[in-house]
């Protein structure tokens, strides 16, 4: 009864903010990107947020959890560098781009970029969109009902259904503005919960004496082949091209703001990551000490790990608030990918583009219902884990958008047939590595190959294609300008990019 108080006062709140963002929201560029209003703290913390999902407080620690530091390590280690890199080169070009090029989402930033009046350039972006989005938010439904499932004993579809309405509901109502604000909540939420966790965790393994490496002797290892080594490292690779954090950048206040928010979402990451990593080692140490409840027994699950230790180590009082967490970083990604999936439908495709930009805001909600709708029975089919779920998805972009995106930002020669080529090359390698092709023995993360095959198939069709409209070049250099003019917000492309990339002469 307490937790169900305690759930139902969160639920509110996000509905409340859900309610006021909805007063602010008068047109579907509100709607979609807020206007460009926020600011550093608001996009750092929900770029973030929107991230990690579910993923951080159920799939990192369970893998952990199950297989030790090794996977944990270096996909946290990929991750860092991967959301580093993104903050660095590619928020600010993407901040001053989008705006040079009238564009407040991906699809459209492509065709304007490329000066695409075939449309096919857009379509074909939106289609990649509309595919692996709808899986992954899947995904985050799926960690919703693990939620529910454990803290109620609720049946699967049930807890599926309670997820749904409760992501669908203030997205509805606000919009980008309601998704930042609210995810700025369920992120400072998230790292709340980790930091108690496994504070908790280590005083009572600790207090214990428990040897976890007589336990689990390979729990400590990190020596790894290196194909794995790099495919756990190539999850960084996906950062490039995630719709819903690049949206993030585009939405940002300026692009003087991105180096504040660089430095807050990666202190917010690296602290997340450790804690999440630190929970799946240290309930190896506590499942020794007490059985921990729908873990190993037949039927349970690796990734309630993280639910079982709040559990057992807290007051129900507590473990509430604890627990709300999980729901948050469910939410937290769920609603902005809604959010990506339904400007996908009324901003990039031409059907709506004859209604004034209200009823397309209007459009955009009940397309928020309709993708989560078909994202709810996704779910509800699938016996995926939620960390295959959400590889699947991270992988699909980051090798269909990564490529295109950096190179789109740093190498005005970069063609529309090229960037074309590369996404269709990475969206079918993806596939064909994932249905077809394993390695005996290795992990082998599609996104690896992908994401390679995608970057040298732009480079080679946009050698051999002709180059952009001189008005589209004038874009792209006036954004360039001004990114240049923000000083050390930004990284420049080392020489050897500036000699591969650029038009200049290498010396």
């Amino acid at each position: 009864m307490v937790m169900t108080i305690q759930f139902g006062l969160y639920l509110l709140l996000m509905l409340g903010i859900g309610s006021y963002s909805m007063r602010r929201t008068q047109n579907n560029e509100d709607f979609i990107i807020g206007n460009r209003t926020l600011g550093p703290l608001t996009t750092a913390i929900s770029a973030g947020a929107s991230d990690m999902s579910s993923w951080l407080l159920l799939g990192l620690p369970g893998a952990v959890f199950a297989g030790g530091l090794v996977d944990g390590v270096w996909i946290s280690l990929g991750l860092i560098l991967g959301a580093y890199g993104n903050w660095l080169i590619v928020a600010p070009r993407l901040r001053a781009s989008s705006e040079q090029l009238n564009a407040v989402t991906l699809p459209t930033y492509l065709a304007n970029r490329f000066d695409d009046t075939s449309g096919l350039l857009k379509t074909v972006s939106t289609l990649v969109i509309l595919i692996f989005f709808t899986l992954y938010v899947a995904s985050g439904l799926k960690g919703g009902t693990l939620l529910f499932a454990h803290s109620f004993g609720a049946d699967e579809q049930t807890a599926l259904l309670i997820t749904t309405l409760v992501v669908v509901s203030y997205t509805f109502l606000g919009g980008y503005l309601a998704v930042c604000w609210t995810d700025l909540i369920q992120g400072l939420l998230m790292l709340c919960a980790l930091t108690a966790c496994s504070l908790m965790a280590f005083f009572a393994v600790a207090g214990s004496g428990v040897d976890i490496t007589a336990v689990r002797p390979e729990a400590f290892q990190l020596k790894t082949t290196w194909l794995t080594g790099a495919s756990l490292m190539a999850w960084g690779l996906g950062y490039f091209g995630q719709p819903h954090i690049l949206a993030r950048f585009i939405g940002i206040k300026s692009v003087k703001d991105v180096a504040a928010a660089r430095r807050i979402g990666m202190s917010w990451m690296i602290i997340c990551l450790v804690l999440a990593v630190e929970i799946g080692i240290l309930g190896i140490g506590y499942h020794a000490i007490a059985p921990l409840d729908g873990i190993t027994s037949p039927g349970g699950n690796n990734e309630r790990v993280f639910l079982a230790l709040v559990s057992a180590l807290f007051h129900p009082i507590f473990a509430g608030f604890v627990l709300a967490a999980v729901l948050a970083a469910l939410m937290s990604t769920a609603d902005s990918q809604l959010l990506v999936l339904t400007s996908a439908l009324t901003e990039d495709l031409p059907l709506f583009k004859r209604f004034t930009s209200k009823q397309r805001a209007w459009i955009s909600r009940l397309g928020v219902v309709g993708f989560a709708l078909l994202a709810y029975y996704l779910a509800l089919d699938s016996n995926d884990t939620i960390l295959a779920m959400v590889g699947y998805a991270w992988g699909g972009f980051g090798a269909a958008f990564g490529p295109v995106i950096i190179l789109s930002l740093i190498w005005r020669k970069t063609t529309k047939h090229g960037a074309l080529a590369g996404m269709l090359a990475g969206a079918i390698t993806i596939f064909v590595v994932r249905k077809y092709i394993t390695v005996e023995g290795e992990y082998l993360y599609e996104l690896l190959p992908g994401f390679i095959i995608a970057f040298l198939t732009i480079i080679i069709v946009s050698a051999l294609t002709e180059m952009p409209s001189e008005e589209a070049l004038r874009k792209f250099d006036a954004a360039r300008q001004e990114v240049k003019g923000t000083g050390k917000n930004s990284a420049q492309p080392s020489s050897l990019l500036l000699c591969i990339f650029s038009s200049r002469k290498c010396g």
